[in-house]
């Protein structure tokens, strides 16, 4: 399994791409990223709609969501079958909402980063 994408990933990149970005800030993999764009076109989704879409396998597909709920990035509701159970639906979190998250946790590790400067007295 490959490792999320650090920050020095997206220094090193010239035109990073939106996905890109929210995989290295957020420290998701770039597969994560990708459903967290198919989900923005593909609101109310289950894991096996998804799944299609992606062309990937359903629990690939049910760990990348896990994930995006766990940062924020997603939101789950159940829906009720007529013939009886339920289904999740899966809905991205709105993009100026996750364009704020992105700013928010840049910020933070910027602020970070400006500290271990300030605080650097050459030893």
């Amino acid at each position: 399994m490959t490792e999320p994408p650090e920050i020095d990933d997206l220094i090193d990149t010239q035109d990073p791409s939106f996905g890109h970005v929210m995989a290295c800030v957020f420290g998701i993999r770039e597969h994560e990223s990708r459903t967290y764009l198919r989900l923005l076109e593909n609101p109310g989704s289950t894991v096996e709609e998804l799944a299609e879409v992606l062309e990937r396998d359903r629990s690939n597909v049910n760990r990348s969501l896990t994930t995006l709920l766990e940062k924020g990035l997603a939101r789950r509701e159940r829906r009720l079958l007529d013939p009886g159970g339920y289904v999740y639906q899966y809905t991205a979190t709105p993009l100026p909402e996750a364009k704020e998250l992105l700013h928010g946790a840049l910020d933070e590790w910027a602020e970070a980063v400006h500290g271990v400067i300030e605080e650097f007295d050459g030893e």
